[in-house]
């Protein structure tokens, strides 16, 4: 099997920047991330010099490189490692259930939930941990649901150029759950087609069902 490397550029932008990458800003130092955090804590109500509060914006920023490590990768890299060979395979590659956390940019709140993924290849398909790190990468930074739904899809398209993509996301939104109208265990469901999923209803329906298919183990 042969593995090709390439690297394309989509054109198309969401929130003012390229789908692979980040915005690009010059990122604060770490200590003035960690004053903003004392400065949070104080704006709580609490004193950010007391005992159990004093380590916290060390570990406030510490989770936060975590949280947004997506903004250092480019999903489009992780893709770009391909294969030619299919050996006559003709029909779907989905994966579903991929676990995902994210934070809404809105509230900076997390939202938590599963990822479904289906590409009809053409001439080249990509190892499938690889479509699970997309995922990963672009819940790894501030997002809308909507949005991380049409940039996952786009970025499959784009470098793997398929017949056709599916992508499905179901999340429970904390900002939902635990402010506002508080109501919890309330799912989100966003969906992207392009392609064949797009254009042939019974396609689009295979995926539908192949996705929210109950009773599996």
């Amino acid at each position: 099997m042969d593995a090709t490397t390439k690297n394309p550029r989509p054109a198309r932008l969401y929130a003012g920047m390229e789908i692979g990458r980040g915005p690009q800003i010059t990122r604060p130092s770490r200590e003035k991330a960690e004053e903003a955090v004392r400065t949070l804590i104080a704006y709580a109500g609490d004193d950010p010099e007391r005992e159990g509060l004093r380590d916290t914006p060390r570990r406030v920023t510490s989770a936060y490189d975590e949280f947004f490590a997506g903004y250092r990768d480019d999903p489009i890299e992780v893709l770009s490692r391909t294969f030619d060979e299919v050996a006559g395979y003709d029909d779907i590659v989905m994966l579903r259930d991929i676990e995902l956390n994210s934070h809404c940019e809105h509230h900076m709140i997390p939202f938590i939930g599963k990822a479904h993924i289906a590409y009809f290849p053409t001439d080249r398909v990509v190892g499938l941990s690889k479509l699970a790190r997309v995922v990963e990468v672009f819940a790894r930074r501030l997002q809308t649901q909507e949005t991380m739904t049409a940039q996952i899809a786009e970025t499959i398209d784009t470098v793997l150029k398929p017949k056709g993509v599916a992508v499905m996301i179901e999340a429970v939104h904390q900002c939902m759950s635990i402010r506002g109208v508080r109501k919890p265990n309330v799912a989100t469901i966003t969906t992207q087609f392009t392609g064949i999923f797009k254009e042939d209803p019974s396609q689009q329906a295979r995926f539908m069902m192949l996705a929210t298919e109950r009773g599996r183990s």
